[in-house]
């Protein structure tokens, strides 16, 4: 059950002035577990559908059952004190993006298939992190803490859900994990950089929110996406009503992450009764389809534009990247459609 509480805020888009109604907090009464990238409604209907052979779920299952990372026979990395991700510069960064990646391949083999193996291997790696990390630094400390943990707040989620063989020790040691770990990195998000930084601080002050069933943490994020001041709010990344994002001038390749990062947000805020999806006229609809347009080879408007920080200026969309589609558009068409 969801309680509403809504603020109107008024916005300055291209020298017009919109006046625009925003949640800005959904106060959960309770939280749905699993509630982040799939509810259990999700699992079962894929579940059902690859044990009936239809596709498109048989070959999507085929392809993640081939993937190394979805093996139960995965060799754990972690885990280690401290990662650094730097520009250049790593410590510990390569082996905790590979295990949060068979965490959460792994966890999902194990609701489809129903072989132990894999929820025990999605077990292992979380408990291996769980305990010994105590810091993630470097420059780009925010996206080790916001992609590389989302993946595996994804599997803890899961697990938590499906797997009562998990020790209520250790789940609530890995709640720790991300409360003391992953949560001081990405408090005050990423307003100095380019907003698909902020949206991997959304989406995983989200998801912690979701696993520790802590509300106020849940509509932090959740506000930072209405009218939050970096460049990874909906209406600064998705900057007019024609879908141009804030990283459309700098290359294809970021911009399609950050709309990615902030379908995922999304799509939490939806299976928590949220529609964030609808924001500010489906703005991120906008997005994707001013994005997906111009990467299938169409043109498309762009506006001369400055970020929120001042430091990033584009006057001309970037073919950079174009053409390689990222794989961030079957779930929002999903919804939509």
């Amino acid at each position: 059950m969801w309680l509403s509480c809504r603020s109107v805020r008024v916005l300055v888009i291209q020298g017009m002035l919109f006046s625009a109604v925003l949640s800005v907090k959904a106060q959960v009464v309770q939280f749905i577990h699993p509630g982040m990238l799939h509810t259990q409604q999700d699992l079962e209907r894929i579940r059902t559908m690859v044990q009936q052979g239809v596709d498109p779920w048989l070959s999507g299952f085929t392809q993640l059952k081939n993937d190394a990372y979805s093996s139960a026979q995965w060799q754990v990395r972690g885990g280690f004190k401290t990662v650094f991700r730097g520009q250049g510069e790593h410590l510990h960064n390569t082996e905790l993006w590979q295990d949060s990646n068979a965490a959460y391949q792994n966890a999902l083999m194990w609701v489809i298939t129903r072989n132990e193996a894999h929820a025990q291997k999605a077990e292992d790696i979380l408990n291996a992190w769980s305990y010994p990390l105590k810091e993630i630094l470097g420059h780009d400390r925010h996206l080790a803490a916001g992609l590389y943990g989302f993946k595996l707040a994804n599997a803890a989620e899961i697990l938590r859900a499906t797997y009562p063989a998990w020790a209520q020790e250790d789940m609530a040691r890995c709640q720790t994990m991300f409360r003391e770990v992953f949560y001081p990195v990405i408090k005050d998000f990423a307003t100095f950089a380019n907003g698909n930084w902020d949206g991997a601080c959304i989406k995983m002050m989200m998801a912690i929110g979701v696993f520790c069933d802590d509300r106020d943490l849940f509509e932090r994020a959740v506000d930072y996406y209405y009218q939050g001041s970096g460049n990874g709010c909906i209406t600064h990344y998705v900057i007019n009503e024609d879908g141009q994002c804030q990283e459309s001038g700098r290359d294809q390749q970021h911009t399609q992450l950050g709309l990615g990062c902030l379908a995922e947000a999304c799509e939490i805020g939806w299976h928590q009764g949220l529609d964030m999806y609808g924001a500010v006229n489906n703005r991120l609809l906008k997005g994707f389809e001013y994005t997906a347009r111009y990467n299938l080879g169409h043109d498309v408007p762009f506006t001369p534009t400055t970020d929120t920080t001042g430091r990033y200026r584009h006057k001309a969309i970037s073919d950079g990247g174009r053409g390689r589609l990222r794989p961030i558009y079957e779930m929002v068409y999903h919804h939509y459609t």
